[in-house]
C-alpha cells in the first residue's frame, strides 16, 4: 500500500519543507537586534492559536499558521569562546512554537557518524553538523553518540532504544562503558550499570557493589584501584613467595568512531552519496530522535514510553539536601500575643471597592478622578494602585475620601520598618543615556545592565526596561500608523512595488549612502546592502559577507590599518591599486574566526560624559566610579583594570588618609555627627579626590583649576602641595552661586563672577584649558606647549553657563591629542609639577609656613631666607635651646643669656618663642 504524501508547506523564498527538515528560523531585523539566523528542525504544523491540530475526521486544521521547532545552539551561543568551525552545532531537548512567517529557508544539519566526507560538506553551502547536546537548563554539554553503538546493556533494553531512538545522549565519561562489550557480574551473572560496579584491576572481571563481601558504599576514588578477593589473596601469597614482576602496562588504544582516514589517491565521496546522506531517514520516536541514556539513568525506565528524555544530574532528595522540619505544635502550645499568619491584621488590604456600597463606590470613582487629572497617570499601575490603597483606608477608617491626598509618595506597608516609596523615582538625564548605552553594548542582558547604571538597583532597572521598550514600541507604531494615513508602505517605503521577504524582514539597506563599503571586507561594490551587527567599521554589509553572517555567523573581517593611512602621502597610491610591474596574486587569507570581532565594552565617564573602552575609562570595582583613567591620575595596566579601586575607596582600608572625605578648597559641610559620613556621588566627577601633605583631601578638579596648587608627582595627582599658600583674597571672597564664603574661589575668564570650582562644576559651567599665545620678550621664561597645532601657554579656564557666545578655544578636559594624552595630563605635567629635584616636600612645606610666618608677624625677626642661604652660614648649626642640629632651616637670633651673642633656633622653638605654635599646627594640618 502506497505511503501517503507527507505535508508540506512552502516558505516565502519559494522552498518547500515538511516534518523533520531543518530550516532557518529568525524574527524581524528590528527585534533579532544583528543577530545571526538559528536553526531548528520542523517537529509539527500547528493551526492558529486557539484551534486544534486535527478536526474530528482526523484531518489537519487549516490554515496552518505555526510550527513547532527543535532548536539548535551554535558554540558561541552558550559560551564565550571562539570556535573556527563555523558549520558546527549544539543539538538540544529544547522546542518551541513559532510563526511560519519566522521560517526563511531550508537547511541540512546531520550528525558526524552520518557524514562520510566532512570536508567536503562543510563545501557545501546550507551545511552544518553537529556531535554534542547542551542542556539549557544543566548548562552542561553531553555526547552524542549511535544507538546502534550501545552493547554495554541487556539485549531487551538495547532493543528497544534501537527501535525508537537514532542517538543516545550520555556524559563523556561514561560513554566508553556503554559502547563496551556486554558486563556481566561475576557473583550474580546479571547485567552490572556502569554507576553501579567496579572492576578488579588484576582479572578485570566486574562486579556489582552490593555483590561483594563486605558490600562497597562507594567506588574508590580516582587514582585508585580496587582488586577482588581472590586477586587480593593471590597478590599475597606472590608477595610471600617473592613471585612478584612488576610489568610495563601497556596501554590500550582508545576506541574510537570516526571513520577511518582517507588514503592517499583514494576518490572523495561522489554527489550522488552526498544527495543520499542528506535524504538519511533519521528515527524520531515522539518527535525526537535521542533520548538521555547516561549515569543518572535507570535502564528499565527506558522500557517506559512515557519516560522522561531530559538530561538529569544527580538527585537532590535526602537528608543532605533537605531540611528536617519539626512537627507543628499543637494550638495549646501555641503563644496567645502572637498573631496567626493569614489573619485580617497580617495582611494589607490594597482594595475593598468590592465591600462598599454602590453610592460609596461611585464616590470614590468621582475621589479617583478628581486625583488622576494627568493624562500620564491614568495609564500608571503603580499611580492608580496606591490611589485605591489610600481611598480604601480612608473608608476603613471612617474618613472621607476629600482628605486622601497623593503628595507624599511614601507609605508605610505592614512588612517594613521604614517608609518607602510607592513608586520608582524619575530617572535622571544621565541614568537614561547610561541605560541606552547599556542596552546597546549588552541588550537585554539586565544585570549588566544594572552595573554599568550603578545607581539603580535591579528591581527598579527591570521595571524601567519594560517603560522604556513599550516607549519605543509606541513610538514605532507612531510612525506606521503616519505612513499608512499617507498612503506608504511603513516597511518598504513604496507601495508600487512587492517587497521581498529580505525588505519585509527589515534587513536591506533599502537607500546605501554613497562612498558606503562593507564593514567586513571593504568592498564598495554590491549588488545588494544588508544590516551589519554592532562593533563594525560601517553599518551595512555587501551581499557575499551579509549571507555567511546570516547563516553561519562567520565574518572575515579585514583589519584596519590606521597607522599606514595615516602616514600615507597624497600622491601615494591606496592599498589594492595595482602597481607597474609583473602581476603578482596576492596570498590566500582566511578567517579562523566563527563569529565577528567582540564588541569592546563602552563605559561612560562621568567628566566628559563621552563613552570610551575599558581601560581608558576605568570603573571602580567598589562604588562604581567611572572616569577616564588620565583625569584622575591613573595609569591604567591591563592586569589590574578590571580590579581598580579609586582613592576614597582604598583609603577605607589603607587608612592613608582621613576618613572624612571633605575637599579643603570647598565650603565646609554641615555634619551630623551620629550620622554616617557622606561621600561626594560615584556618578559625579566631584567623587574623585586626593589626598594632601597634612593627610586630608582634595578634589581633582579644584586641585587643577586654582593655580597656587601643585603636586609632588603630577602624573599621578598626588600629593597636593600649596594649599597653605593660596591667597587671602580667594578666601574671603563670597562664592555667587552658594553665598558663602568659606572655601577658595576662582574668577570666570568672561566677567568678574567668582565661585567655588565645585559650585561652578555642578551648575553646569564651561571648564577647559586655553592655549594663549606668548610674547616674543616671554618666550624664554614662560612655559610653552603644543596642542592640537596650537602652540603657547595653556591656561585653565571656567566661563559661566550665560556666556554662550564667547570667542574662547577651549579645550575639554578629557580631549586627547595624537599620542593619547588628555588635556588635563599635559597642563598638570607642564605646569603642576612641584620642584622635587631641588628640595625636600618637607623643606617646601616649611618655607610656605615661613613666607605665612613673616606676612602674619610683620616684624623681620627671622633673617632666615628662602633660598637658605643665611642657614649655610656657619657650619653644623644647633639650636641653642633644645641642641637638636636637624630642623627644615634654622633661625639666627640674639641670646640675651650669652650677652648678646648670636646664636640658631630650630623652626620650632623659634615658632615657641613668639607664640605661633598653634598656627603652625594648624596650617600643617591643612
Amino acid at each position: 500500500m502506497p505511503t501517503a504524501e507527507p505535508f508540506k508547506i512552502t516558505l516565502k523564498n519559494g522552498e518547500e519543507v515538511k516534518v523533520n527538515d531543518h530550516v532557518y528560523c529568525s524574527p524581524s531585523w528590528g527585534v533579532r537586534d544583528g543577530t545571526p539566523y538559528s536553526i531548528a528542525r520542523i517537529m509539527e504544523f500547528l493551526p492558529a492559536q486557539g484551534t486544534p491540530t486535527f478536526d474530528k475526521n482526523g484531518n489537519r486544521n487549516e490554515p496552518i499558521t505555526r510550527a513547532r521547532l527543535a532548536w539548535y545552539y551554535r558554540p558561541s551561543d552558550v559560551s564565550d569562546r571562539t570556535v573556527a568551525d563555523c558549520r558546527l552545532l549544539l543539538a538540544a531537548i529544547y522546542s518551541e512554537v513559532c510563526e511560519l512567517s519566522q521560517l526563511r529557508s531550508k537547511c541540512y544539519v546531520l550528525h558526524r557518524d552520518r557524514i562520510s566526507d566532512l570536508a567536503g560538506w562543510k563545501k557545501r553551502p546550507d551545511r552544518f553538523y553537529f556531535t554534542r547536546l547542551f542542556d539549557p537548563w544543566l548548562r552542561k554539554e553531553f555526547e552524542v553518540i549511535p544507538a546502534t553503538t550501545v552493547r554495554n546493556v541487556p539485549e531487551h533494553i538495547r532493543e528497544v532504544l534501537i527501535s525508537r531512538y537514532e542517538y543516545i545522549v550520555a556524559e563523556r565519561e561514561v560513554v566508553p562503558d556503554y559502547t563496551d562489550d556486554l558486563r556481566l557480574c561475576d557473583t550474580c551473572e546479571k547485567w552490572c550499570p556502569p554507576a553501579e560496579s567496579l572492576q578488579c584491576d588484576r582479572c578485570k572481571k566486574f562486579f556489582h557493589m552490593e555483590c561483594v563481601n563486605p558490600p562497597m558504599l562507594s567506588k574508590p576514588s580516582r587514582g585508585y584501584g580496587w582488586t577482588c578477593a581472590p586477586c587480593s589473596r593471590a597478590h599475597e601469597e606472590e608477595v610471600e613467595g617473592h613471585e612478584v614482576r612488576h610489568l610495563t602496562p601497556v596501554a590500550p588504544k582508545p576506541k574510537t568512531n570516526a571513520p577511518p582516514a582517507r588514503g592517499r589517491g583514494r576518490p572523495r565521496k561522489d554527489r550522488v552519496l552526498a544527495e543520499k546522506e542528506e535524504n538519511v531517514e533519521i528515527k524520531h520516536f515522539k518527535m525526537w530522535p535521542f533520548r538521555y541514556f547516561g549515569l543518572y539513568t535507570f535502564a528499565e525506565d527506558t522500557l517506559d514510553p512515557d519516560d522522561l528524555i531530559f538530561p538529569r544530574a544527580a538527585t537532590r532528595v535526602g537528608p543532605k539536601y533537605q531540611a528536617n522540619v519539626p512537627p507543628s505544635p499543637s494550638t495549646a502550645d501555641r503563644p496567645t500575643d502572637v498573631e496567626e499568619r493569614g489573619g485580617d491584621a497580617t495582611i494589607e488590604v490594597l482594595s475593598l471597592v468590592n465591600a462598599m456600597s454602590p453610592a460609596e463606590a461611585e464616590a470614590l470613582e468621582k475621589q479617583k478622578q478628581l486625583l488622576t487629572r494627568n493624562d500620564k497617570l491614568k495609564c500608571s499601575v503603580d499611580w492608580l494602585t496606591e490611589v485605591t490603597f489610600r481611598l480604601t483606608d480612608a473608608w476603613l477608617n471612617k474618613r472621607d475620601f476629600s482628605t486622601v491626598s497623593m503628595r507624599s509618595p511614601m507609605r508605610l506597608q505592614k512588612w517594613k520598618k521604614t517608609e518607602t516609596r510607592y513608586t520608582d523615582k524619575d530617572w535622571s538625564a544621565e541614568e537614561v543615556a547610561a541605560f541606552e548605552d547599556a542596552i546597546q553594548m549588552h541588550g537585554a542582558e539586565l544585570r549588566a545592565v544594572r552595573e554599568e547604571v550603578g545607581t539603580r538597583p535591579m528591581p527598579e532597572v527591570v521595571r524601567f526596561y519594560g517603560h522604556w521598550k513599550n516607549s519605543k514600541l509606541g513610538e514605532e507604531n507612531k510612525r506606521i500608523r503616519a505612513a499608512r494615513e499617507n498612503g506608504l508602505d511603513e516597511k518598504a517605503g513604496s507601495t508600487t512595488r512587492e517587497a521581498t521577504p529580505d525588505e519585509e524582514e527589515g534587513s536591506i539597506v533599502m537607500e546605501p549612502p554613497r562612498n558606503v563599503s562593507c564593514g567586513a571586507c571593504r568592498t564598495r561594490e554590491s549588488e545588494a546592502w544588508w544590516k551589519a551587527p554592532k562593533g563594525l567599521a560601517t553599518s551595512v554589509l555587501c551581499d557575499n559577507c551579509g549571507l555567511s553572517w546570516r547563516k553561519y555567523a562567520d565574518l572575515n573581517v579585514r583589519p584596519v590599518r590606521e597607522e599606514i593611512i595615516s602616514k600615507a602621502k597624497p600622491g601615494d597610491k591606496r592599498e589594492g591599486t595595482p602597481l607597474n610591474g609583473p602581476h603578482s596574486k596576492r596570498a590566500k587569507t582566511s578567517s579562523s574566526q566563527s563569529t565577528p570581532p567582540p564588541v569592546a565594552p563602552q563605559l561612560r565617564c562621568v567628566a566628559c560624559q563621552r563613552n570610551g573602552p575599558v581601560g581608558k575609562v576605568l570603573r571602580c570595582k567598589q562604588c562604581q566610579f567611572r572616569v577616564h583613567s588620565a583625569a584622575c591620575g591613573v595609569t591604567p595596566d591591563p592586569s589590574t583594570m578590571d580590579s581598580w579601586v579609586c582613592d576614597l575607596c582604598q583609603n577605607e582600608k589603607t587608612l592613608e588618609a582621613s576618613l572624612i572625605p571633605d575637599c579643603l578648597l570647598c565650603p565646609r559641610l554641615r555634619r551630623d555627627p551620629k550620622k554616617k559620613l557622606i561621600y561626594p556621588p560615584p556618578d559625579s566627577y566631584l567623587r574623585a579626590c586626593k589626598p594632601t601633605e597634612g593627610q586630608a583631601w582634595v578634589h581633582v578638579l579644584c586641585s587643577v583649576f586654582i593655580p597656587e596648587i601643585t603636586y609632588s608627582d603630577a602624573t599621578r595627582l598626588r600629593l597636593v602641595e600649596g594649599v597653605s599658600a593660596i591667597p587671602q583674597y580667594r578666601w574671603q571672597n563670597n562664592c555667587t552661586l552658594c553665598d558663602r564664603e568659606d572655601g577658595a574661589v576662582i574668577q570666570c575668564s568672561e566677567c568678574p563672577a567668582e565661585y567655588h570650582v565645585s559650585c561652578a562644576w555642578k551648575h553646569g559651567h564651561k571648564f577647559g584649558f586655553e592655549v594663549q599665545p606668548v610674547k616674543h620678550s616671554r618666550r624664554e621664561t614662560a612655559t610653552t606647549v603644543e596642542w592640537k597645532g596650537n602652540t603657547g601657554q595653556m591656561v585653565p579656564s571656567v566661563i559661566c553657563k550665560g556666556h554662550i557666545g564667547h570667542k574662547r578655544q577651549l579645550f575639554d578636559i578629557c580631549d586627547t591629542n595624537d599620542l593619547g594624552e588628555t588635556s588635563l595630563q599635559v597642563y598638570c605635567r607642564n605646569y603642576k609639577q612641584a620642584p622635587i629635584a631641588q628640595t625636600h616636600g618637607l623643606l617646601r612645606k616649611a618655607r610656605r609656613l615661613d613666607k605665612i610666618l613673616h606676612a602674619s608677624l610683620g616684624d623681620g625677626s627671622s633673617t632666615a631666607s628662602v633660598d637658605g642661604d643665611s642657614m649655610q652660614s656657619t657650619a653644623d648649626p644647633h639650636c641653642y635651646r633644645c641642641q637638636t642640629e636637624y630642623s627644615p632651616f634654622f633661625h639666627e637670633v640674639t641670646n640675651t643669656a650669652q650677652g648678646e651673642a648670636k646664636s640658631w633656633l630650630c623652626h620650632k622653638c623659634h615658632a615657641e618663642t613668639r607664640k605661633t605654635y598653634p598656627v603652625i599646627i594648624g596650617l600643617g594640618a591643612s
